[in-house]
């Protein structure tokens, strides 16, 4: 074929790809926003962040407002709390912790905290708090529970309700705990082995447990049932069990790192595989290391019914899986998190290379999350 003619064609080839990326883009667009704008008006959201990951393209829609008093639009740099969904980064950071041989999975929990040595608790493994079932542990710690000391003496004093690996209790006590021992394995603080280790290691440069000065004109203002201004404060295990905050961009990085992991380091591709092993089976769900996973293809009835209150709130059943099953490709993963003032969702498919992330400053129902990152995944 002559020079000119196939520059012609390679011109031609070149606006038809550009042509059809551009109108799958507007495709998407119109399918987010018919989803996510009614969304927010029923559910009284003033401001939301969405990302998601398809067609090897990552792709970000912005809505409303961060705050209702200084009305700066939501960007894909808007910080948002995440709630439990920060459970999974420190699955992540325990994980990699075992990656490394400086944490042993299946150790009991009194050989990383002598304080629990005589205590039952210092009997359950740290792979069995990690995985909400180690004994039935209440979702959080009483009131008059809020200094180190006091949180040892609660977990020197409880008493077995359930037989180790037969009860999934969600809880934040236990995932504390277990973060807790990931950090006393490796002889350092917690937070210094999140901020300035697996953050950096990932790197999430928009993602904080104590959000920095100038970082905090990105920080939404979350708001409560009755739409007060609120966001979350300290306690026992925050920064463990809920206290991530990461905007939409940096928390679709993360997830399409779990997608893609080969250009991590060893040790940490391996911790997102540690994660997304199945250690527990509960009902339609597995349940692996702050993610929970269920076989995909999947239903939006089975996924609602997996993030229902009902597995938040009351004991579950569980079958502990020997050995663990291996990660899988074709799988939904995903996970929820809240705080007082904040909603959030992720989910990806490794096998159809697809991840979405929802983040909103008000606390709607986890139905209404799943149902809308179903409906904008499905089709893609």
């Amino acid at each position: 074929m002559p020079l000119p003619r196939l520059a012609a064609v390679a011109a031609a080839l070149t606006f038809t790809l550009g042509h059809s990326a551009a109108k799958a883009d507007d495709q998407l667009q119109a399918k987010v926003d018919r989803i996510i704008r009614p969304l927010m008006q029923e559910q009284g959201i003033s401001g939301m962040a969405v990302a998601v990951y398809a067609r090897d393209h990552a792709y970000y829609f912005s809505y409303g407002v961060a705050s209702k008093d200084d009305p700066v639009p939501v960007s894909r740099d808007t910080l948002f709390e995440i709630g439990s969904l920060s459970k999974t980064y420190t699955a992540t950071l325990a994980a990699l912790a075992s990656a490394e041989g400086t944490l042993d999975l299946a150790a009991p929990a009194k050989r990383y905290h002598p304080a629990l040595a005589g205590a039952p608790l210092g009997e359950a493994s740290v792979l069995d708090l990690g995985a909400y079932s180690a004994d039935c542990l209440p979702l959080q710690f009483p009131d008059t529970v809020q200094t180190a000391q006091q949180v040892v003496e609660f977990f020197r004093h409880w008493q077995p309700r359930a037989a180790a690996g037969t009860q999934r209790c969600y809880s934040n006590p236990s995932l504390g705990l277990f973060g807790d021992l990931a950090a006393r394995a490796q002889h350092q603080p917690f937070s210094t082995l999140m901020s300035e280790g697996l953050l950096a290691k990932m790197g999430l440069q928009n993602t904080y447990l104590q959000v920095p000065a100038d970082a905090r004109g990105l920080y939404a203002q979350g708001y409560d049932a009755s739409d007060r201004p609120v966001r979350v404060g300290p306690g026992p295990y925050a920064d463990e069990a809920y206290g991530i905050k990461t905007s939409a961009s940096d928390l679709l990085r993360y997830v399409r790192l779990y997608l893609q992991p080969e250009g991590l380091p060893p040790a940490l591709a391996q911790a997102t595989t540690i994660t997304r092993q199945g250690y527990f089976q509960v009902g339609a769900m597995t349940q692996g290391l702050g993610w929970e996973r269920y076989p995909y293809p999947v239903t939006l009835a089975t996924l609602v019914d997996g993030n229902s209150s009902r597995l938040i709130r009351e004991p579950q059943a569980t079958t502990r899986l020997q050995p663990a099953l291996p990660a899988l490709s074709a799988a939904w993963y995903n996970k929820t998190g809240s705080t007082n003032g904040f909603g959030a969702y992720a989910a990806f498919v490794p096998a159809e290379r697809l991840a979405i992330v929802l983040l909103a400053n008000r606390n709607y129902p986890n139905e209404a999350r799943v149902r809308a990152a179903f409906e904008i995944l499905s089709g893609l």
